[in-house]
């Protein structure tokens, strides 16, 4: 099996996202307003799109937003993978800190990563989000 991590465009994480995080919603409710000046990385394996997340750089701090991995491919290792690529990816950057709105329900994967909680939280679509960070060093 092959595994390659690699650029993509916008479009094409928007068609991940689309899938895995809202099929219910439009296709404009999972795109963000900054994705023109986002890095967007793909996981493929073999051939097909599994994983996609984007980078969004704002001097030394860096979130990695809309984070979607194909629902048949979960718990495989893929998104593992492509989240170590991207905080090696901001480090390489320059950046200090990484952070991302993590559903509630999915922060203790975000720990595996050295991420942590934060106080703020919120609500969206239904779904409770908590702020999580981590430094690079």
């Amino acid at each position: 099996m092959t595994i390659k991590i690699k650029k993509i465009n916008k479009e094409q994480a928007w068609t991940l996202r689309h899938q895995v995080m809202w099929p219910d919603k439009p296709l404009d409710y999972i795109k963000v307003q900054d994705d023109e000046i986002g890095i967007h990385y793909g996981l493929f394996k073999e051939d097909t799109l599994v994983s996609v997340v984007s980078l969004f750089i704002n001097g030394n701090t860096c979130q990695f937003r809309k984070f979607a991995t194909q629902q048949q491919e979960q718990g495989k290792g893929f998104g593992t993978k492509l989240l170590e690529f991207v905080f090696k990816e901001a480090k390489q950057h320059g950046v200090g800190k990484i952070w991302c709105n993590a559903r509630e329900n999915k922060s203790t994967f975000y720990k595996k990563f050295g991420l942590n909680k934060t106080d703020d939280r919120f609500e969206k679509g239904g779904r409770l989000y908590v702020v999580m960070e981590k430094e690079l060093k």
